[in-house]
C-alpha cells in the first residue's frame, strides 16, 4: 500500500510506502488476509501510530516528543489530501 510521497506519518516511508506488518511478506502477510483487514489495519495505524516500528524519522520524533504539535501537523495535512486517500 502506498500513499502520496512526503506523507507525514511515523509509519509511512518518505516514498509513501506504509509500514504495516500484515503488508510485509516476511512479517505478517499471509494469503488469507482480506482487503477489509488490510484497510482496517491501515486505518488503525493512521489513527494510532506504532512508535516501535517507525518508518519516518521526522514523524516519529515529533510523535514521541510533542504529541500536541504532531496532532496539529496531521490536522494541517488532512487539508492537503482531502480526497486522495
Amino acid at each position: 500500500m502506498q500513499v502520496p510521497n512526503g506523507f507525514f506519518h511515523p509509519n509511512v516511508y518518505p516514498s509513501g510506502i506504509v509500514c504495516l506488518s500484515i503488508l510485509n511478506e516476511r512479517h505478517g502477510w499471509r494469503p488469507s488476509i482480506t482487503v477489509k483487514q488490510i484497510l482496517v489495519g491501515i486505518q488503525d495505524l493512521l489513527d494510532q501510530p506504532n512508535a516501535s516500528d517507525h518508518a519516518q524519522t521526522e514523524g516519529y520524533q515529533l510523535y514521541v516528543s510533542n504529541l500536541n504539535e504532531y496532532r496539529k501537523r496531521v490536522q494541517r495535512q488532512t487539508l492537503e489530501y482531502p480526497h486522495e486517500l
